[in-house]
Order: structure tokens, then C-alpha cells, then sequence
């Protein structure tokens, strides 16, 4: 492990200069399926259960509170959970909530298996034929069927699950989801873009089986056995507000904050959830979800947030905000982090780089992960002493 110091000097009216201690090392495995196997739900920009399971095991006494503020797929909730946390989970996209909400109650095998006998899926649905790019007929006839199914007015535990693992296998580049080959499940690629690559590789979609899909990806996700203390008496309080107004959170009610914001013009994840926002009948005003080109205005932004993060956080309550690194590692997007949390009162006690080396290449983008994209975790530490 490297230790250096970290010095930053704000060039503005009342600036100050500032040290802090900077450790970089491999704090946690670089292994892809290392953790719990409920953790195995793909989307973009997600970061590995190893990450906040670090800081949970270093900070949190037992029954602590946890929070994300931008939970995602779920990563730090189920995490906490695991270790028997109570968990406050926030994301502005009604998605994350079915994404991670199931996986904090899941039911059992039987019941799962049970269910899927039961359920009759139409089969006359009037389908959109531009779907057809991805889907066998057949198959968007169950699709259309799942989701009007699960437009009832409240789903219970087992069929909360089944939509989530269904949302989970829509699109993916195995004969493991409902679609054609295509880009990888936390990437759905646009009509005309699929219909590219259906003619470049001579492929045309085959009928799959969705209940016997989403039977197959429950026995994965469940393969790994649940501790007894998983289950509290509290339910999980999930949000869908905006990071910087939680008025549902109590003042001094959190112990830990893990989170990772939307990056700077990074990540769209409307986009990039299009199919699976469409297929749980999500709607969502694109003004609400954060995409910023504008360093300023993301800086801006973050400082809101941290305000927020400080009012929740019990006194020495402490923030892991992982930060990542974009424009080929040419932004240190923790100077902005610091200056935004300091403005809201926070006090910096580290920065942790935790340094991967990786194998794999996306080459959906063409890109080696270990030359141009994120080969490391930026996480910045702060503590809220008053």
C-alpha cells in the first residue's frame, strides 16, 4: 500500500489549501463473482459488493443504519444487509426500487416455482413489430403478457421478484435472457442499432422460454445461502427523491453513507434503461435524472448533496463517495468532491484508491478497460464531527 498526501489548493476568493492522506492499493478483490450470489442483478456503471462491504466492515457497529443516496441495482443496501444493517435506500429512478427491493425480502425456491405455474401470460397482445428485432413473436407475446401482469395495483414478495429477474433477462448476449444477442443487459441498444448488428451476424431471434428463464436466473441469484440475520423487523425504506431533498430521512439518523453520484457526462442511464423502464411501466421526467457536462454545475449539484448527507449523518457518522475516474483519468473529480463537501461542512480524512488490475475487454466499445476505461475506484472519506 502507497501512502502519500493529496494537496489541493482552491483558486478562489477565500480559498484554502488543504492535506490530505491519499492510500492506494488492492483493499478488495478484483474477482468478478466474489460476492453473495443476490448481488448478480446487471447495471450500468454498478460498482462491486467489495466495495461497500470495505467500509461497513471498518465503520458500523453492529445494527447500524446504512444509506445510499444513489443506490442503482441495490449494491450497498443488499451489502449492509448481509451483515445485518438496517438499510435507507434513495435513487430518483423508480427502477432501482425494483430492482433492489425484492432482493432485500426474496422469497423461496418453492414459492418462486409455485407462482410460475400458476401465472396464465396472455397471448393476443397487439405488439410493436420494431420490437421484433429483438424478440422472437412468441416470446414478446409472454414479454407483453409479463408486463401487463405485473400492472396490478401491488405485487407481493414472490411477484415483485419475478418481475425484477424478468426485467433482469429482457436483453443480454447469451441464451440466458429473453432477446437475441445483443449488448450486455445493463446496455440496451436502440432499434436500428440492434437491427446492425442482427445483419452482421446473420442472427435472427429464437423463441426462449421466459418462465423457464426466469426460474433459471431465481436458482443463481438464490444459490448462495441467506445469514439468519439478513431478515430484520424493520422493512428497508427505499426512496425515489432527489439526492439533495430526502425529507423522509430523520436528522441524525444515518451511521454510514456508501454511495457513488451519476459521473460527469458519463453514463445515460435513461438510455440505457429504455427497455426496462418501458417494460415495468416506469415513466420518468428526464429532468429529474442527473446528467451533467457542465463540472460546475455537477460540482454545484454535489454540494447540495452533501448538505443533505450531513443533516442524516449521526455525529461522527462517516461518507465512502466514490468518485471513479472519466475523461481517460484526466479529472480528478475528487478536488470537486472535497471542495463540495467541505462547503457543506464535511471534514476529509482520506482518500482511498483502490487499484484493480483487469483481463476483460469491452468490446462492444472497442475499448481495454485497462487502457482507456475505469481500472480504479476513487473513494473519498469524510466525517461529520459536529
Amino acid at each position: 500500500m502507497a501512502t502519500m498526501q493529496l494537496a489541493l489548493d482552491f483558486n478562489q476568493p477565500n480559498s484554502y489549501s488543504i492535506y490530505i492522506p491519499t492510500h492506494e492499493g488492492e483493499f478488495w478483490t478484483a474477482k468478478q463473482r466474489a460476492g453473495h450470489s443476490l448481488h448478480e442483478i446487471s447495471y450500468r456503471a454498478c460498482f462491486k459488493p467489495q466495495l461497500p462491504a470495505y467500509f461497513i466492515q471498518k465503520f458500523c457497529k453492529p445494527n447500524a443504519v446504512v444509506y445510499d443516496a444513489f443506490m442503482g441495482r441495490g449494491t450497498t443496501l443488499i451489502e449492509a444487509q448481509l451483515h445485518g444493517h438496517r438499510v435507507i435506500g434513495n435513487d430518483v429512478n423508480p427502477l432501482s426500487k425494483v430492482l433492489t427491493q425484492p432482493r432485500l425480502n426474496p422469497p423461496t425456491l418453492t414459492e418462486i416455482e409455485e407462482r410460475l405455474q400458476k401465472v396464465n401470460l396472455p397471448t393476443n397482445a397487439a405488439i410493436d413489430p420494431e420490437l421484433l428485432v429483438f424478440f422472437h413473436e412468441k416470446t414478446l407475446q409472454e414479454i407483453y403478457g409479463w408486463r401487463t401482469y405485473f400492472q396490478q395495483p401491488q405485487l407481493d414478495a414472490v411477484d415483485a421478484w419475478l418481475q425484477m429477474v424478468a426485467c433482469s433477462r429482457l436483453t443480454g448476449h447469451s441464451k440466458g435472457f429473453f432477446s437475441v444477442y445483443t449488448l450486455p443487459p445493463n446496455l440496451a441498444t436502440s432499434v436500428t442499432a440492434q437491427q446492425k448488428i442482427n445483419a452482421k451476424r446473420h442472427q435472427h431471434p429464437e423463441y426462449r422460454d421466459t418462465k423457464a428463464l426466469i426460474l433459471r436466473k431465481s436458482k443463481q441469484l438464490l444459490r448462495h445461502s441467506l445469514p439468519s440475520h439478513f431478515w430484520h423487523d424493520e422493512v428497508p425504506v427505499l426512496l425515489t427523491e432527489s439526492a439533495d431533498n430526502t425529507p423522509h430521512i430523520a436528522d441524525a439518523s444515518v451511521d454510514l453513507v456508501v454511495t457513488s453520484p451519476p459521473f460527469l457526462d458519463t453514463v445515460d442511464y435513461a438510455q440505457d434503461n429504455w427497455l426496462r423502464m418501458w417494460f415495468c411501466s416506469i415513466e420518468v421526467d428526464a429532468s429529474k435524472l442527473w446528467q451533467f457536462t457542465s463540472l460546475d454545475a455537477w460540482g454545484t449539484r454535489m454540494r447540495d448533496v452533501f448538505v443533505e448527507l450531513r443533516r442524516v449523518l449521526r455525529r461522527e457518522g462517516r461518507i465512502a463517495f466514490e468518485v471513479g475516474e472519466i475523461r481517460n483519468g484526466s479529472l480528478p473529480l475528487e478536488h470537486e468532491v472535497l471542495r463540495a463537501a467541505m462547503d457543506a461542512g464535511l471534514v476529509p480524512e482520506m482518500l482511498l484508491i483502490n487499484s484493480q488490475h483487469f483481463t476483460k475487454t469491452a468490446n462492444c466499445w472497442g475499448v481495454s478497460n485497462n487502457k482507456k476505461g475505469t481500472n480504479s475506484n476513487r473513494i473519498v472519506i469524510f466525517q461529520n464531527e459536529h
